[in-house]
C-alpha cells in the first residue's frame, strides 16, 4: 500500500510539501492562528481557543502575534511561554518541555528543502527533523532553532543566535552559527 505525503512527514522521510491532505492541515492551522493573533486578550486568554485544539499544552501561554505551519506537531510543557512573534513550523514533533521561556520573535524550522530546484520548487520536496527543547531551557529573542536540533534542560541560547547544533544541558551558546561560551555566575 502506498504510504501518504502525511505519513512519509510523520516518518522522516522525503515527501512533497504540495499535497491536498497536507494543504488542508495548513489551512486548518492559518485559522486557528489567525483566531488566535485576533481575538481580544481577554477573550484569547492564554492560547486562542482553535490553537489550542491543534496543540498539545498544558498551561502554555502563547503570545500574540503566533505562527505554526500544522500546530499538530507541537507539544509544550507546563508554565511555557512563547512571547510575541514566534514562529514554529511543525513538519516534524517539537517538544518544548516544562518552564521553556522563548524570547520575541524565536523562530523553529524543522523543514529542510531539497537541494535540486526542480525537486524543491515542482515537485516540493522537503524532509522534516524533530526539534527538542529541554525543561527550563531559555531562549533569547531572535534566535533561530534549525532542524532536527536539542537543546538540553536549563540551556540557555543568546539573543540572535542561529542554533544548527545539538546544545547540551546547563551550556551557554551564542552567535551564528551559536557557538558555547561559558557561564557567567549568578550574584
Amino acid at each position: 500500500m502506498k504510504r501518504t505525503e502525511r505519513e512519509k512527514m510523520e516518518a522522516g522521510e522525503w515527501y512533497t510539501c504540495l499535497d491536498d491532505e497536507l494543504e488542508g492541515l495548513r489551512i486548518a492551522a492559518r485559522i486557528a492562528v489567525h483566531q488566535h493573533n485576533t481575538l481580544p486578550p481577554g477573550e484569547r486568554g492564554d492560547i486562542g481557543p482553535k490553537l489550542r485544539q491543534l496543540i498539545t499544552s498544558q498551561d502554555a501561554i502563547i503570545e500574540a502575534p503566533f505562527h505554526c505551519a500544522y500546530g499538530i506537531n507541537i507539544r509544550l510543557g507546563r508554565h511555557v511561554f512563547l512571547n510575541a512573534g514566534c514562529t514554529i513550523l511543525d513538519c516534524a514533533t517539537v517538544t518544548i518541555e516544562d518552564e521553556c521561556q522563548l524570547g520575541p520573535n524565536v523562530q523553529i524550522y524543522c523543514a529542510e528543502h531539497h537541494q535540486d530546484p526542480v525537486k524543491r520548487s515542482v515537485e516540493g520536496l522537503e524532509i522534516a527533523y524533530p526539534v527538542h527543547i529541554g525543561k527550563r531551557a531559555w531562549i533569547g529573542g531572535g534566535s533561530i532553532i534549525l532542524a532536527g536540533v536539542t537543546i538540553g534542560e536549563g540551556a540557555v541560547v543568546g539573543a540572535g543566535s542561529v542554533v544548527t547544533k545539538d546544545v547540551g544541558p546547563g551550556q551557554v551558546v551564542v552567535g551564528n552559527p551559536a557557538r558555547p561560551i561559558e557561564r557567567k555566575p549568578i550574584p
